[in-house]
């Protein structure tokens, strides 16, 4: 789960972090009304999306007036924001966080994520800051300095001392560096990040080390233990589909194809995808609908994958091991005429309960496409939705 910039600097200072005095606004007026509340001669003006690059998109300004701020403001709001990260069709900008500006002396980057390779938290740091660290890795990657976290211990002074050192902090900002970077550490374990991001950590004319941006990710399986970070959801930045399918306990993600996919099983559902790509179609989504999923749950799913207009064609692929084939079959039937099957559907079953299940597709009076395997069923809607 995502939240903006404003929400993360507020998490981040509950901790400690350093970060600049900032108000969120919703209209023009707001945000004129929240300069004047900070009071200093420079505010900056930021764009509120879920998305990195917004600086680079035209979606942070240096206010120097009140006027400024009020141009600013009403440019942005309601603009729709393009950035590498948005895609093409972009985000529209529903809020502003009007901050105070800052006597910049030097920018770095400091982030904490999830490293699969050692199974451990990592923070990395760069001297490189407010370019994305992809761009770094490909071009200066002997810029990029990591230490690699023990969980039982956290992170040690010494590791956070040797990453300032690396990215040349100055001598004397050594010991805030330090802990600042021990703040991130424990809000990114305390809220179950799995990314921590602050890029630019600045350092300031007068001495000070800030958070001059912040993105904080969160585990999404751990939300249970968080709701005041639950609280933060902003549902418009998200997939209306993606939405639905959360509140059924579906796993679902909108991709661009025209091929809807509705498989059990998160290993099934990519090699379908795969499949689906390997014979020239192209999948509308992942969806997995789990190994215990009922009628009802099944029928959800079906519905979301007809909402999307993208969608074509649909393979319904399941392997019934605690999944019943029946089930499956009596959502997919319920949803169609529920509905309104106007599109091809081709349906792959096999395991528990199989030949019921086929009986009752047979049986159900729709336009379904039975396939014998996997790649059969493929060809089919590949064939079908061309």
């Amino acid at each position: 789960m995502n939240i903006h910039e404003y929400q993360g600097k507020e998490v981040l200072k509950q901790y400690g972090v350093s970060v600049p005095e900032g108000r969120v606004a919703f209209t023009v007026d707001e945000a004129v009304e929240a300069a004047k509340e900070l009071g200093t001669s420079v505010v900056v003006v930021k764009a509120q999306i879920h998305s990195g690059g917004r600086g680079k998109a035209g979606g942070v300004k240096v206010a120097k007036s009140l006027d400024e701020v009020r141009q600013y403001a009403s440019e942005l709001l309601g603009k729709v924001l393009v950035t590498h990260q948005t895609g093409p069709e972009g985000k529209e900008v529903k809020r502003l966080l009007i901050e105070q500006g800052c006597d910049i002396k030097k920018e770095y980057y400091v982030g904490v994520v999830v490293d699969r390779s050692t199974g451990r938290v990592v923070m990395m740091a760069s001297e490189e800051g407010g370019t994305e660290i992809e761009e770094v890795a490909a071009r200066t990657p002997e810029k990029i300095f990591k230490e690699v976290i023990d969980p039982v211990v956290g992170l040690q002074p010494f590791q956070a001392r040797r990453l300032a050192f690396n990215i040349n902090i100055p001598n004397e900002l050594v010991g805030k560096a330090v802990q600042f970077m021990t703040a991130l550490y424990n809000a990114f374990v305390d809220k179950d990040c799995s990314i921590a991001e602050i890029n630019p950590l600045v350092v300031t004319g007068d001495g000070n080390i800030l958070a001059l941006d912040a993105k904080l990710n969160f585990d999404s399986n751990a939300l249970y233990r968080h709701p005041d970070i639950v609280a933060l959801r902003d549902l418009d930045e998200e997939d209306e589909k993606e939405i639905q399918a959360s509140k059924f306990d579906l796993s679902y993600i909108a991709l661009d194809g025209n091929i809807g996919c509705m498989v059990n099983g998160a290993g099934l559902a990519m090699a379908t995808m795969d499949i689906i790509k390997y014979y020239g179609g192209e999948p509308a989504n992942f969806l997995d609908v789990g190994g215990g999923a009922s009628k009802e749950k099944v029928t959800e799913a079906f519905k979301i994958i007809l909402s999307d207009p993208k969608v074509k064609g649909i393979f319904v692929n399941i392997f019934g091991g605690i999944m019943r084939c029946d089930v499956i079959a009596e959502g997919v039937i319920a949803a169609a005429r529920e509905l309104g099957l106007d599109r091809p559907l081709v349906v792959r079953l096999e395991g528990t309960n199989v030949e019921l299940g086929k009986k009752l597709l047979n049986e159900s009076g729709l336009n379904i496409t039975a396939a014998d395997s996997m790649a059969d069923g493929a060809q089919k809607i590949v064939e079908l939705v061309k």
